[in-house]
């Protein structure tokens, strides 16, 4: 007890946690359900990663089964499929980086531009209600869209000119569209956090700067995009770290052999692997790599942001 005393005193961290602790017992209380959250859904799952160092066989258990160190690994790295599911995954997360990321923040500027308090609550209900529509739906609409009769096939044939099919059948297609279809379920959702940083500026800016003449666009340009600046670099590290991560559900509703060139990616290769084949240490071993790759993303982008505009996670 004296030396856990003595360790709190000296450590100014442990002091202030106490301290805090003991001011506001109710808000650590309500912390709790979010740590057993993480600790029992992404934490403690963490622990089956080490059946990619093993030829798991579930009969056996981990350490029944034999330990075979880095050759799920080196099977992954030598598979023909390596280098189309990397080039997938890659092309894909930086379309959604390119188009998908900037979408909300144009969207929630625009937002906090309309002066009628109705129109922007309508505008934002109709635009979160993507949201909230199971995978399995929206990619139902969006075959729907696609299919040789479609409304975008119409419209994209109409300004092409080209002969109507299923946009789904041609492979070229079916990245644009995913991205497309991604960014019409989320951007409104994902515009909330910009909107609510938005209304966080002093307005008194937006009037000294009216003052020396600046227009609409001059005061997004040098006093909205600047107040939002470190919200948008925060999660602009949180989506580089993401960029090996892919949902698998969508692309699985949505692909067929026809388009497996160019939509075949990491997360629907490890379900192929892993529960269609049943080679749960090969399909971990992969999982183990891209959350690796993963995690120096996130360290890459976090140092180059410390170092450019002092924004950063930690």
């Amino acid at each position: 007890m004296k030396r856990g005393a003595v360790m709190t005193q000296k450590d100014p961290f442990f002091k202030k946690l106490w301290k805090n602790m003991r001011s506001h017992p109710l808000l650590y209380i309500m912390i709790l359900p979010v740590l057993a959250y993480f600790l029992v859904y992404h934490y403690y799952p963490m622990y089956g990663m080490i059946i990619s160092l093993f030829d798991y066989v579930p009969t056996k258990g981990v350490f029944g089964s034999d330990f075979v160190g880095l050759k799920h690994f080196k099977a992954f790295l030598g598979d023909p499929y390596f280098f189309r599911t990397m080039r997938n995954t890659v092309s894909i997360n930086l379309l959604l980086l390119l188009f998908g990321f900037p979408f909300p923040i144009i969207f929630a500027i625009l937002l906090n531009e309309l002066t009628g308090t109705r129109l922007r609550k309508i505008t934002q209900t109709i635009t979160y209600m993507p949201h909230f529509i199971s995978a399995v739906v929206i990619c139902g609409l969006m075959l729907d869209f696609c299919k040789t009769n479609g409304v975008i096939t119409s419209v994209f044939t109409a300004i092409t000119g080209q002969e109507a099919s299923n946009m789904f059948s041609h492979s070229a297609y079916f990245q644009p569209l995913y991205v497309l279809m991604c960014i019409w379920q989320e951007f409104g959702w994902d515009s909330i956090i910009y909107f609510a940083a938005l209304t966080g500026i002093d307005q008194s800016l937006y009037e000294a700067a009216e003052i020396d003449g600046a227009n609409r666009w001059k005061k997004i340009l040098h006093v909205t995009l600047p107040g939002i600046s470190p919200t948008i670099v925060i999660l602009l590290i949180m989506r580089i770290g993401n960029m090996m991560t892919l949902g698998w559900d969508k692309i699985l509703l949505l692909y067929n052999p026809m388009v497996y060139e160019k939509a075949d990616v990491i997360s629907t290769y490890v379900y192929r692997i892993g529960l269609m084949n049943f080679e749960y240490s090969f399909a971990a071993a992969v999982g183990f790599f891209n959350s690796i790759i993963n995690f120096i993303l996130l360290i890459l982008a976090n140092s180059v942001s410390r170092k450019v505009n002092e924004t950063s996670l930690w």
